[in-house]
Order: C-alpha cells, then sequence, then structure tokens
C-alpha cells in the first residue's frame, strides 16, 4: 500500500471520510467566533450608549474615553489608580476607598490636568448634586497651552469657589543630577588660570636618584615667585573608581618669575602640563595633582662671576605639585597647594660652565574663570 504526501491512505473511500471530520470542527470555530464578536460588539454599543445618555443628563459627567484614559493608559507619575471594572449592566464599579464621607455612588471624578513637562497637577472633587451650579470639569480646566502659573492660579481659585476641593498637589519631574561635579568637570570645557606662589624652600633636585647625583645642595640660596597664567582645557568627562574616579585637563602657560633672593633677577618660560583632578561625588572640594614642564630664559650669571649661579641663559622647567580645589559653581574656582619648581639648563652649559640648577618648592594659589559659557551636553 502506497502513501499519498499527506500520510494518508491510497484508498479514496478513506481520504474522503478523513477529509469530510474537518468540516464540522471548522463550522465550529466559526460559530464560537462570530458569537464572541457579536456579544463584544454588543457590549461596546451598549456602554456608548450610556455614556451618551449620562452626558445629555449630566452635562458635568465625563465621556468614557476620558474615564479610560484616567484608569487605563500607563502612569509615569506614580498616581495610585483605583480598580475599576465594568459589568454587563453598563454600569461602572469602583473598588476605591471611600474618601471624606463621600460614597462612590456620589460621583467622584478625578480631573487630571494635561500634562506639562515640569509639573503635574491632579484635583479630586465631588459633586454630588450636578445642578448645584457646578461647572463641567472642561470648563473648569486650565486651557490646553496654559503655562504652569497660569494652570495653579485657575486652580486655586476653583479651591477657593469650591470649599470642599481638597489642595493641589504639584509633583515636579525635574530631578537634580546624581553628581553636580559633572557641571564643573566636563570634556572641552575651557578655563582660564592665574596663580602665583611664593618658593623659598630650598632642596635637591628630586630626581637625583635617576641622574647618578647624591642629593647635594649648594651654599647658594633661592626664593622665587612665580606668576602663571593658562589656558586650561578639560580632555575628559569624569570617570574612573574609587578615590581616582575624575578628570584630565592639559594647561598651556607662560610664566613670569621674579627672584628676590638669588644672583639672577627674573625668569620667562612656556609651559605645557597635565593636571588630574580627583572628582568625588557631591564634593566642592577636589584634590588634584600636576605636572608641568617646559623651556625659558633667565639672566644667568655664572658667566659674570657669580659662584653657584646659572651657567647660561636658556634653560628648561619641571613643576610638579599637588593641592585642592573649591568650585563656587561652573564658572569660578580657587585652589591651593604646595609646589616644586625646578631650573636648569640641562648640562648644556658645561664642561665651561657647572650646571648647579635651581631647586625649591614652597605655596601656590590660583583661581580658575570658565572661558566658554555653555551647559554641559548631557543636562
Amino acid at each position: 500500500m502506497s502513501l499519498d504526501p499527506l500520510g494518508s491512505s491510497s484508498d479514496p473511500s478513506k481520504r474522503k471520510q478523513r477529509g469530510s471530520s474537518w468540516v464540522p470542527r471548522a463550522r465550529a470555530v466559526c460559530v464560537v467566533t462570530l458569537c464572541f464578536t457579536a456579544f463584544f460588539v454588543a457590549s461596546v454599543s451598549a456602554q456608548s450608549a450610556d455614556s451618551q445618555t449620562a452626558q445629555a443628563t449630566n452635562p458635568g459627567s465625563r465621556p468614557e474615553s476620558e474615564i479610560f484614559e484616567t484608569y487605563f493608559l500607563p502612569n509615569d507619575f506614580g498616581f495610585r489608580r483605583p480598580d475599576v471594572g465594568f459589568g454587563f449592566d453598563s454600569q461602572t464599579i469602583s473598588s476605591a476607598p471611600v474618601a471624606d464621607g463621600i460614597s462612590p455612588a456620589a460621583g467622584v471624578a478625578p480631573k487630571i490636568l494635561p500634562l506639562d513637562s515640569s509639573a503635574v497637577f491632579m484635583e479630586l472633587s465631588a459633586s454630588p448634586n450636578p445642578s448645584a451650579g457646578s461647572s463641567s470639569s472642561r470648563e473648569r480646566f486650565p486651557a490646553q497651552g496654559a503655562s504652569e502659573r497660569e494652570s495653579r492660579a485657575a486652580l486655586e481659585s476653583e479651591a477657593g469657589e469650591d470649599s470642599k476641593a481638597p489642595p493641589v498637589i504639584e509633583i515636579s519631574k525635574n530631578s537634580t543630577p546624581s553628581d553636580f561635579n559633572r557641571n564643573f568637570y566636563y570634556k572641552n570645557k575651557l578655563e582660564f588660570s592665574l596663580e602665583t606662589g611664593w618658593h623659598p624652600i630650598n632642596i635637591p633636585f628630586v630626581y637625583d636618584v635617576f641622574v647618578g647625583d647624591g642629593y647635594t645642595m649648594t651654599p647658594l640660596k633661592y626664593t622665587l615667585v612665580p606668576i602663571i597664567a593658562s589656558l586650561r582645557w578639560h580632555v575628559n568627562d569624569i570617570g574612573g573608581w574609587w578615590i581616582f574616579r575624575g578628570n584630565f585637563d592639559f594647561t598651556f602657560s607662560g610664566s613670569v618669575t621674579a627672584i628676590p633672593r638669588g644672583p639672577e633677577t627674573h625668569y620667562v618660560s612656556f609651559i605645557f602640563g597635565i593636571r588630574r583632578n580627583f572628582v568625588h561625588r557631591n564634593s566642592r572640594i577636589v584634590p588634584y595633582f600636576d605636572e608641568r614642564g617646559g623651556v625659558g630664559n633667565i639672566d644667568a650669571k655664572e658667566p659674570f662671576g657669580a659662584v653657584w649661579a646659572q651657567g647660561q641663559n636658556l634653560t628648561f622647567t619641571y613643576n610638579m605639585g599637588t593641592g585642592v580645589r573649591y568650585n563656587f559653581d561652573s564658572g569660578y574656582s580657587i585652589s591651593a597647594g604646595m609646589n616644586y619648581m625646578h631650573i636648569s639648563n640641562a648640562y648644556l652649559s658645561e664642561p665651561r660652565y657647572t650646571n648647579y640648577g635651581i631647586n625649591v618648592y614652597g605655596p601656590m594659589f590660583g583661581i580658575d574663570y570658565q572661558l566658554r559659557r555653555h551647559r554641559h551636553p548631557a543636562q
């Protein structure tokens, strides 16, 4: 016996018998579907008719579409909706608790203003006697394009006219950022920085271990007073983990240094630097660590016979500092810390003149001012 593609017997009588068994099943499915559709259409038509009748007899009542929007649309603002069910007798059944002694049959109807980007107002009013002169919900609502102040004034005036109206509930959607420092430290922020210091403490070169010197010092002592004007460029947003959370900024600086103690009198240089700001959440005090280096010109006095002085005018400088910065707002901040300053000619004057160099440190103070007044892109 051969099988057809459907796996049925090749006997025509058996195929016909099996095929005819699907007819009553298909008819049953169609009948059930039509009954369900007719039942659904009848229920919706009955509810629509009752809604139109209620509107004609009570102009202050709301249509079923507004009730549906009130109770069934997604709630973005955290309001608790009462459980509402629709019976087959076209009556609206509410399981909401009784408030202020008003029964559900009294016609309690929540009224919702048009949603605004800044706030949402909800008022719950009771109107047991619609013919007592109370206005309809649409007449008492502010206009669709009304501002927040106008909406609030309208609801307050309404509350004054109707002593039964409860107070207006205002819920703000605007929330403060989780870390306000993201408004102070962000990518491509530009600042002007002005710093000055007093460096009277002489020490050996801090990296003598790497150049083979023995951390020795000369009898000649210096005091330097640097004045540094910088363009500060924040190159990234806040990132990192634990105590290393923060951002980097680059500085392009011009410096003029007075030398009140020592054979030389002044030093002028161009400096490039990088700073790491350690930004803790919601803290206006931000520690930092920076390093700067550049090239400059000093009025060297060793060629003129001054012992232990600098051997040539062309010199290099290196600065390393740490401190804290206090932010008043995104536009202004101040800083204070300690700074180490090194000046030498990198042995270019030898062997004719010895490279002694200058190594001092002391306090440093600064002020930062934002140049480009714009909001952070993430706001």
